[in-house]
């Protein structure tokens, strides 16, 4: 794609632009999501392990 073409004006080219820089930060942000939405299920399921296991004392 050439940013340069003389065919579209400025405000065209400026949109054009915006869309793909909006379209790359949703994928980005999207990525970040689904990467805390995992490190929160391994927090869960470790401090439901860790709940779970009672500790033995023996005298």
């Amino acid at each position: 794609m050439n940013f340069c073409d003389s065919s579209k004006n400025w405000s065209e080219r400026k949109k054009l632009f915006q869309a793909r820089k909006l379209n790359f930060l949703i994928s980005v942000k999207e990525s970040y999501e689904r990467k805390l939405a995992a490190i929160t299920a391994s927090i869960s399921m470790l401090e439901e392990q860790m709940n779970s296991t009672t500790p033995s004392v023996e005298s």
